[in-house]
């Protein structure tokens, strides 16, 4: 039988020919075309402040490997809260540089219920009800050897530390802390922490888990802003993450869900965004990561040089978070990056 022979139409392009005429760049054209199909945005609810505290009155001194960053007296921690509020950010992240006479080898003061944390998360729930506060009951700022736990012979001891966050915490939620956010990465700790505040009544207090926080270089004047730079005898290995490790950051985070944690964290941001990704797939839980004092000094020295844009890697830091698949960041760009969100930047 003879088949029908059918002439192609003469409108009729072949495959080849339409994968030659697509042109990605047609939505790129224009401002208004490019916002339509841009897949991701930040905003301001995207932003969680991280303050640093200290002892005084109407004190405010900037920390010199921080431009722009300030450790704020408990009365001024309040009135900056009460802006970020104004501004929109949603929460904001306490840290203390307390008095050195007040450190000790077990971080003692972290079980006084009117130590600086909790003061200073009193005042700002008078001052700003409306905005969140994050806690950590890490002892680093606590301790003489500036270790995230209790020291004995050498070696930060896992069971003795938990047991002593877990007492803290619940302070903390006492004081008024919205969530806690344990940053000292001890075994055990998430399940101890939620039975204590479960426990003591305060079963709506949320657990923040640094389910992964990495030995990184990236800290270091984290660890000036908190009065901990000096202070460290070896290092963190022991008990913070290896840098070359996924599979082991996914086994954190499984065991910290597993015992109560109602969202993850990753420390630090930007050069870990494949662990933000790799999590955020994995598990589908609410997703944060830390932009830590490395980065955003980084971001800091090299525009005072004149060698970036500062504000442009700023922003464009904080929306490669997004892209990972981040539902939140904390920054110490927070108040600037709100202010400029608001102009419509």
């Amino acid at each position: 039988m003879n088949r029908i022979s059918r002439a192609k139409p003469a409108n009729i392009r072949s495959v080849d020919e339409i994968t030659d005429s697509r042109r990605l760049r047609r939505m790129r054209k224009a401002d208004w075309s490019r916002r339509l199909v841009q897949e991701n945005r930040l905003t301001v609810d995207d932003l969680i402040w991280p303050i640093f505290l200290i002892d005084g009155e109407n004190r405010r001194e900037e920390v010199a490997a921080m431009p722009g960053v300030y450790r704020y007296s408990v009365d001024l921690a309040a009135k900056e809260a009460k802006r970020a509020a104004g501004l929109g950010i949603p929460a904001i992240a306490t840290f203390p540089n307390i008095d050195m006479k007040l450190r000790d080898r077990t971080g003692s003061d972290i079980l006084n219920p009117d130590n600086l944390i909790n003061r200073a998360t009193r005042a700002i729930k008078d001052a700003a009800p409306e905005i969140g506060i994050i806690t950590d009951v890490a002892l680093d700022p606590f301790t003489d050897h500036g270790h995230d736990g209790i020291l004995i012979n050498g070696i930060i001891v896992n069971d003795e530390t938990v047991a002593q966050i877990a007492e803290a915490a619940v302070l903390q939620a006492a004081a008024g802390a919205d969530i806690i956010a344990p940053s000292d990465m001890m075994d055990g700790r998430i399940g101890a922490i939620r039975d204590a505040l479960d426990g003591s009544g305060f079963q709506d207090v949320a657990i923040m888990s640094y389910a992964t926080k990495f030995a990184s270089a990236f800290y270091g004047p984290y660890r000036e802003a908190i009065g901990t730079g000096g202070l460290l005898k070896g290092d963190k290995k022991t008990y913070y993450i290896d840098p070359a490790n996924c599979d082991e950051a996914v086994r954190e985070t499984e065991q910290d869900l597993a015992e109560g944690a109602d969202m993850i964290m990753v420390k630090p941001g930007l050069p870990y965004l494949d662990i933000v990704r790799v999590l955020k797939d994995e598990f589908r839980m609410p997703t944060f990561a830390y932009q830590v004092s490395g980065e955003y000094s980084m971001i800091r020295a090299a525009a005072a040089n004149g060698w970036i844009d500062g504000e442009r890697a700023m922003m464009e830091s904080l929306l490669a978070f997004k892209r990972a698949g981040c539902d939140g960041i904390l920054t110490y760009f927070a108040p600037e990056v709100a202010e400029r969100l608001s102009a419509g930047a």
